[in-house]
């Protein structure tokens, strides 16, 4: 490198995107000593934690994520003190709410476990048993679960003692094994017939694995079930208040109150390579920014790997299993802003108070036909829509209209599992024109269907409504690739030590000593935790040598 373009500003770590990941591994690395600058292309920060203004003036919307729920597990706000940075939880009673058309009511799931069978019961005493079992089961491996999802994961070849065979005979293991192997692979359709004889539960417990992309039939969508249904029972599915910036927020807040830097607008071109370790990083606009001892990017992997660094810096291996990455199934947003409240077709009252409400019929077939109908390239005719609460969870999300004699409210529909390209009649492939084409149309469609089976005020107490195709969020932030959002499909194969492949399953580049990655294409994966993040800061600080246990809780 020529002496004229050395850079002119140095720190000990960058890290590449102000998500709440990227910012959660600058935090432990500026809480260990670390001189830490963070770069973010996107004029905020926030990543799929962003909030925004989108409709009105003073109506702000969570872009990607709503619900705080998995972060319950997660010991960052502890151990970063966020509270005393600004944050701040809203815990509503009810978790969340699945919605069946035409009076035929609803599940809900409470922080009260009691509470929640009793919502089961109307339709099924023996699947409220059965999610009394499912949910003590998780309470019994909670603390492991807890262990997992925050610590780097093991490898087979690391995990020798997971069984003991000492106290157990050869058989009961491989009973032990083979169970623990079938739950994880496991599919959504298998679990839900297996545990629930209602088509109602079924449908309730089942919509959680279209939250990562997952159809009824695909392996491994009864484990995430089992998952994220029990975190909700378990911790709540809180609302984070102001919007989920303020999350981004606490830890921006901390990392500067440890003299770490964030720079928006700033767009990293390149990360710069000599000799095998990286020295910095170039932005879009010329400027060269070093670094001393590390880059640690949250990115997707396909964009570190084969932009970022480039395909000459790492083996042949690892750029084609990058490239052979699945991304999953797009997504596509409505978010409304209102004149005042909806009123349900039932369970007005518990609803209203829900942060969440999946809509759709009873039964898994429903979920079928959405999937056939994506993966063949088609919008679904009825998608499910999953309608986050945002106002009525937190007031503060609106203003006030004084003309109005009832108070605006905001809500948002994200449409799980919509095709990326548009295959038309004719067998032609189209994207960003057939999208901008269609979406209004589609938009209509969709709450047309929602205002004549779910909410029949819908229609009249619209003031504004914003349409995102997955296009659209493909443009913001560049994490959305495909328009999806957990850069990288969660699939057995591209999770745990595998995620995003078994290659960079460390968060560590094989061939580059000093790149991390720490964003949601690594183990844990997607959802607000805060995981990926934490875990690979304690990667990176393990190899500066730099003693854990002061940084981090040890599990």
């Amino acid at each position: 490198m020529a002496l004229g373009n050395s850079p002119s500003v140095y720190y000990d770590a960058i890290v590449i995107g102000a998500g709440h990941n990227g910012l959660t591994c600058a935090c432990y690395l500026a809480k260990a000593g670390l001189k830490v600058l963070v770069l973010e292309d996107y004029c905020l920060i926030g990543g799929m934690t962003l909030t925004e203004e989108i409709t009105l003036p003073g109506f702000k919307s969570d872009i990607h994520a709503f619900g705080y729920s998995l972060a319950t597990l997660s010991p960052v706000p502890n151990e970063l003190d966020l509270k005393s940075h600004g944050f701040e939880l809203i815990h509503p009673e009810i978790s969340i709410s699945h919605l069946f058309p035409n009076n035929h009511g609803h599940i809900s799931i409470y922080k009260s476990l009691e509470k929640t069978l009793e919502s089961i019961k109307k339709y099924s005493e023996r699947d409220a048993r059965s999610w009394k079992k499912i949910f003590d089961e998780y309470m019994t491996n909670r603390d492991k679960i807890v262990s997992v999802l925050n610590l780097p994961p093991v490898t087979p070849l690391e995990d020798t003692g997971s069984v003991s065979t000492e106290n157990t005979d050869k058989v009961e293991a491989l009973e032990v094994i083979g169970d623990t192997y079938r739950l994880r692979t496991q599919s959504m359709r298998s679990w839900c017939n297996e545990n629930f004889e209602s088509d109602e539960a079924k449908a309730m417990f089942g919509s959680f694995a279209p939250f990562v992309g997952l159809s009824p039939d695909d392996a491994g969508g009864g484990d995430l079930c089992y998952l994220f249904s029990a975190i909700m029972q378990d911790g709540g599915n809180n609302v984070v208040k102001g919007g989920f910036v303020n999350l981004p927020m606490a830890l921006a807040n901390y990392l500067q109150s440890r003299g770490g830097q964030i720079m928006t607008n700033s767009r990293v071109k390149k990360i710069m390579i000599e000799n095998g370790q990286a020295t910095g990083v170039e932005l879009a606009n010329g400027k060269m920014i070093g670094a001393k001892k590390l880059v640690a990017s949250s990115t997707d992997p396909s964009t570190l790997i084969l932009n970022l660094i480039g395909e000459e810096y790492v083996d042949s291996h690892l750029t084609s299993g990058i490239k052979r990455m699945e991304w999953g199934d797009a997504i596509f947003g409505i978010y409304l802003a209102l004149n005042g409240p909806l009123e349900y077709k039932s369970g007005q009252e518990i609803l209203s108070k829900s942060p969440q409400v999946h809509l759709s019929p009873p039964g898994l077939e429903f979920f079928s036909k959405i999937y056939y109908q994506c993966r063949s390239g088609k919008p679904p005719t009825n998608p499910l829509s999953i309608m986050s609460n945002d106002s009525m969870m937190d007031p503060t999300r609106v203003i006030s209209n004084e003309n109005n004699s009832n108070k605006n409210h905001l809500i948002k529909f994200l449409v799980l599992s919509v095709p990326y390209e548009i295959k038309n009649a004719d067998g032609e492939i189209g994207k960003e024109i057939e999208w901008e084409n269609f979406k209004e149309r589609y938009t209509d469609q969709i709450i047309e269907t929602i205002n004549q089976n779910y909410i029949p005020n819908l229609n009249t107490s619209i003031l504004k409504k914003t349409i995102y195709s997955p296009v659209d969020y493909e443009k913001k932030p560049i994490n959305s690739i495909k328009g999806t959002l957990a850069s990288g499909a969660i699939l057995p194969y591209q999770s745990g030590w595998m995620r995003p492949i078994p290659q960079l399953g460390n968060y560590k580049i094989p061939s580059i000593s000093n790149v991390y990655l720490c964003g949601a294409g690594s183990h844990p994966g997607p959802g607000v935790s805060m995981a990926p993040g934490r875990n690979a800061a304690q990667v990176i600080l393990r190899d500066l040598g730099i003693d854990l246990r002061a940084i981090f809780t040890t599990y």
